[in-house]
């Protein structure tokens, strides 16, 4: 895709714990693809997407961090401009949900941008043993003003919905992001969908 067919470049974030399966949504996400023995991510990974919605396109600066504590000092600077930011958990593991509030503050003491779009990500639906009910998560990101999906990197659910309704929302956000200079067009943003809506029949917009 040639570059002056792209509008503008976003910075999407995803942090979570460890394990919860950031790097496998991304890969899903990027190149369609999901290794069931994918190794943990050293310090920080990093993909290039484009994305068309409501027929124009963003390319996205995806970046994967590592949920180790041992790699927090690269925090800061993974966070700054950045416009989405994916919060992902394990719906099969408890102590995941549990440290959502701890990512929410470190996103809140280093975005700076102060309207960030977040998504709350429950991944892992593919399993038997879930720990992590979806009215629990759709519950949490009501009270912190995020969009909610729940889906599997593995089987591909939900995936694709989670991006595309992110990068929604950042367009219809005035003032987060700036369109590259040599475009002349400007997005055409559907406001047509009520905040109560359930997207792809996984996402809830709030």
């Amino acid at each position: 895709m040639a570059d002056q067919d792209i509008l503008t470049t976003l910075k999407i974030l995803i942090i979570g714990e460890s394990g919860v399966g950031k790097s496998s949504l991304l890969l899903r996400f990027t190149d369609d693809t999901f290794d069931p023995e994918q190794s943990a991510t050293i310090g920080v990974d990093f993909k290039v997407k484009p994305i068309s919605i409501d027929g124009n396109t963003a390319k996205l600066a995806i970046w994967d961090t590592a949920g180790q504590e041992r790699f927090r000092t690269l925090t800061p600077s993974y966070y700054r401009g950045a416009q989405g930011v994916i919060l992902v958990y394990d719906v099969t593991k408890r102590s995941t949900f549990a440290k959502l509030d701890m990512w929410l503050n470190e996103l809140d003491t280093y975005s700076t941008k102060t309207d960030v779009v977040k998504m709350l990500v429950g991944n892992k639906i593919d399993k038997e043993k879930i720990e992590v009910n979806r009215e629990e998560g759709l519950k949490f990101a009501r009270r912190h003003a995020m969009l909610f999906i729940e889906a599997s990197a593995k089987t591909k659910d939900g995936v694709q919905c989670a991006f595309e309704e992110l990068v929604q929302k950042i367009i219809q956000t005035p003032g987060l992001w700036e369109m590259d200079q040599r475009s002349q067009g400007a997005f055409s943003v559907s406001n047509q969908r009520t905040e109560e809506e359930a997207y792809c029949g996984y996402c809830s917009v709030l």
